[in-house]
C-alpha cells in the first residue's frame, strides 16, 4: 500500500550553508538512505516556501489563478515523502524516523484504493 507523508516544521527551514542546515540535510539524507535500502520509498522532496506556490480553480470555464498556498496555516508544510509498504504500522515506523519527526510532525495518509 501507498502512503504519503506530510511533512510539517513549527519554524522555515535553517538557512543555506548554517550548520543547522548542514545537521538537518545529514539527517535527511540518513533517512532517505535506510528507506531506499529497504525498498520503500518512491519520493522524497522538501519544498520551497508556501510564498512560491500558486492556487489555481476552475470556475465556470474561467482559471481562476492565486499567489500563495489555498489554506492559512500555522505550520510551515516543508515537504513530502511516498513510500509504499506492508501496512499503516510499516508506515508509522517509517514516519517516526524522518527529521521531521523529531523537529514538527509527520501527518500519514495512505492512498485510496480506487477499485478497477
Amino acid at each position: 500500500m501507498k502512503y504519503l507523508m506530510l511533512l510539517y516544521a513549527d519554524s522555515p527551514m535553517p538557512e543555506p550553508g548554517t550548520p543547522e542546515a548542514r545537521t538537518l540535510f545529514d539527517d535527511w539524507a540518513e533517512a532517505r538512505q535506510a528507506m531506499t535500502d529497504a525498498g520503500v520509498l518512491i519520493e522524497c522532496a522538501p519544498l520551497q516556501p508556501a510564498s512560491a506556490s500558486t492556487t489555481v480553480r476552475a470556475r465556470g470555464g474561467e482559471t481562476l489563478l492565486t499567489d500563495g498556498p489555498a489554506a492559512e496555516i500555522k505550520e510551515v508544510f516543508g515537504g513530502l515523502t511516498l513510500i509504499e509498504c506492508d501496512g499503516l504500522d510499516d508506515a508509522l515506523k517509517w514516519a517516526a524516523r524522518l527529521p521531521a519527526a523529531s523537529a514538527g510532525k509527520v501527518e500519514v495518509r495512505p492512498f485510496y484504493q480506487v477499485p478497477d
